[in-house]
């Protein structure tokens, strides 16, 4: 029975494929690809002439019935512009309609941007949410880094280059000043990973190009809320608009996360 073989590919340099892969990708009758163009690069490197087909976002509904059409005569490869086929790419349609034709859907694993930048992020591997990439309009972007700001787990995200200054101060905004990795490039040229907190990244990529991945320290891992000008500035306005002592605790407790007793003292000092 033909089969269709989810083939990831390298997510930038092209040595980066296995051979398991290279070989499926010999042997299959067609290959449907996100990006012809770019794929014809990849097979022209290891000079593989399988036929190609496109299989993208603007035509994944209208192309399904051809693939599976072809499945009915041989083996055909998915294969994204990067890393493993169906994330945070077309393919999850042709998954499930092969399963319900009955056909055998066989991943060939490889490169994963996701996985390489959590790697190399410095931050917790343990437990970890992706989200691919944020929404494009600010409303819709803030109200996802909402839905995760209490996430104990480490946060994955992808960016564009014309996003990722807008995307920063949501996080900064959203989710605090934390740490995070910005891996831009991944495995490329101009690979860069840069570490550190939030603000410090907005100010890094003034103007940013290439690719984005966006590791972000979950609420576990952020940095411990301090006592500040801010947060004293903070416990005289509700002193001096008459709030009580237990009230205004409990109310900047609620909404900096310090302990009652730091901020107790500190309304001791305000006198």
């Amino acid at each position: 029975m033909a089969a269709l073989y989810l083939v990831a590919t390298p997510i930038g340099n092209l040595e980066d494929i296995s051979l398991r892969a290279l070989r499926t990708l010999r042997e299959v009758r067609l290959i449907a690809a996100e990006d012809t163009r770019r794929t014809r690069q990849l097979l022209a490197a290891y000079d593989i002439k399988t036929p190609l087909t496109s299989y993208h976002e603007h035509n994944k509904r209208a192309k399904l019935g051809y693939i599976l059409d072809c499945l009915d005569s041989g083996d055909v490869a998915l294969v994204a512009d990067a890393g493993m086929p169906g994330i945070s790419d077309p393919g999850y349609e042709l998954v499930v309609a092969a399963t319900e034709c009955g056909v055998p859907v066989v991943p060939v694993p490889g490169a994963s941007a996701v996985v390489t930048a959590l790697a190399v992020s410095g931050l917790p591997t343990d437990r970890f949410i992706y989200l691919g990439f944020l929404p494009r309009r600010a409303g819709s972007r803030r109200r996802q880094l909402e839905s995760v700001a209490a996430e104990e787990g480490t946060i994955i995200v992808l960016e564009t280059p014309h996003r990722l200054e807008a995307a920063l101060d949501d996080i900064l905004s959203v989710l605090g000043d934390r740490r995070l990795a910005v891996c831009r490039e991944l495995t490329k040229l101009h690979e860069e990973v840069f570490r550190g907190l939030a603000s410090e990244a907005r100010a890094h990529f003034t103007q940013p190009r290439g690719e984005f991945v966006l590791v972000i320290a979950g609420r576990g891992e952020a940095a411990a809320p301090r006592l500040n000008e801010e947060v004293e500035q903070r416990l005289d306005e509700l002193r001096r608009s008459g709030v009580s002592a237990r009230e205004a605790v409990a109310k900047v407790a609620g909404e900096t996360g310090l302990s009652r007793r730091e901020l107790y003292r500190a309304w001791l000092k305000l006198g």
